[in-house]
């Protein structure tokens, strides 16, 4: 039995308008994007003479939509916004590049199909979230991506929200082809009253880890002072800047170990301890930066932000960055006192093998999108990617 090729499927209410897509993650490789590409489906009867559009908008959302609304301002900033006319068509069907899945998706749903194509700017965002706490609802703190199509007389004209459907997408970022040097950092701590210094050292294997890949992180003591080493603790620590709108600044400890080693006086130490950030770990902590989610899917913690040149970090909306921290608990006559060091690091998804088109199959599996109402959503609302996935 031959692979299938799944397609993404979404029609609006009034059966006017329908979204189908072959994918709903897209690759920023650093210096190129996957365009954005895919069929609309449209019922002439339905239309009445208006015309069919569709829009790429990339939204920050930094509030709940039932906040706005009670203190009357706006949580919702777009970022970028394009709208393409593809009914009536504006050129021939066939003069236009497809894909093969157009191709295939064309043939299959007849002359009332239409393809569409939107290519990313250079300097927007990949999607990413802060996750709420376990009793928040609605959507909250994040950068989001959003193809919907519509109806109206007019491309500026008030849309009915029947008329229209959304399909949530996701601009994700793999690790980089060329990663750079392991990361290693050496201190030396001077106490009053000793007259040898205690040394530390620390380093990683490589710069760049893959999400559900331990860290191991390699430690070594040389204690010459009088005092000794009462515990040696390590985590590692996200933070979120989020530059868009006020600069706030999260950080979250993702993971820990608390060794209970000690170096005493005279002593020396060479461990290698492992640390291991997962979302699994982390799921009831408000505020943790999280890749883009779309419902009834699961994410991870965000991936590293990687800013591109010449593009200005405040349009990122959500900047992500790691760092393993090395925290020694000095003890002493007068009391305990800390010595740290830090270690910058990269978490990223490995670049996946890719699928050549030639090679895709032409039996085709739909995923329909039906809508599944929000809590205290009214009926005519339109909630995004409020879906639940099923084979048609």
């Amino acid at each position: 039995m031959s692979p299938k090729n799944v397609v993404f499927k979404k029609i609006s209410k009034d059966k006017s308008v329908g979204v189908y897509m072959g994918k709903r993650d897209f690759v920023d490789r650093v210096d190129s994007v996957d365009p954005v590409d895919g069929v609309i489906l449209i019922d002439p009867e339905q239309l009445r003479g208006k015309k069919a559009y569709v829009t790429l908008s990339c939204v920050f959302r930094y509030g709940r939509d039932d906040d706005a609304e009670v203190l009357g301002i706006s949580f919702r900033k777009e970022i970028y916004i394009s709208t393409r006319q593809v009914y009536p068509a504006l050129q021939d069907k066939e003069q236009g590049i497809l894909t093969k899945v157009q191709e295939k998706l064309l043939r299959k749903l007849g002359d009332n199909a239409y393809p569409f194509f939107f290519e990313f700017p250079d300097n927007l965002p990949c999607s990413v979230g802060l996750q709420p706490a376990p009793k928040d609802v609605g959507k909250h703190c994040a950068v989001e991506f959003e193809v919907k199509a519509f109806c109206a007389e007019s491309q500026d004209a008030k849309v009915r929200k029947r008329s229209s459907v959304g399909l949530m997408i996701r601009k994700v970022q793999y690790a980089p082809e060329k990663l750079g040097p392991a990361p290693s950092v050496e201190t030396t701590r001077d106490f009053l009253m000793s007259d040898k210094p205690l040394h530390m050292e620390a380093s990683l294997e490589k710069q760049t880890y893959y999400h559900g890949e331990p860290i191991n992180v390699r430690v070594k003591i040389n204690n010459q002072c009088n005092k000794s080493v009462r515990n040696i603790i390590l985590s590692v620590e996200q933070n979120a800047n989020v530059v868009l709108y006020c600069n706030d600044n999260y950080m979250k400890v993702v993971a820990t170990e608390d060794s209970g080693h000690s170096v005493e006086s005279g002593a020396k130490l060479e461990k290698v301890y492992t640390l291991l950030p997962l979302l699994a770990n982390n799921r009831e902590r408000r505020g943790i930066a999280l890749d883009g989610k779309l419902k009834h899917e699961d994410t991870n913690l965000a991936s590293s932000s990687i800013i591109k040149d010449g593009v200005l970090k405040e349009v990122l909306g959500i900047m992500v960055s790691y760092r393993v921290v090395v925290k020694l608990i000095v003890g002493g006559m007068m009391g305990s006192s800390e010595v740290g060091v830090e270690l910058p690091f990269q978490l990223m998804h490995p670049k996946p093998d890719a699928v050549k088109e030639s090679e895709v199959e032409e039996e085709m599996v739909f995923e329909e999108f039906k809508r599944t109402y929000l809590k205290g959503m009214p009926e005519d609302e339109d909630e995004g990617n409020a879906n639940i996935e099923e084979n048609v």
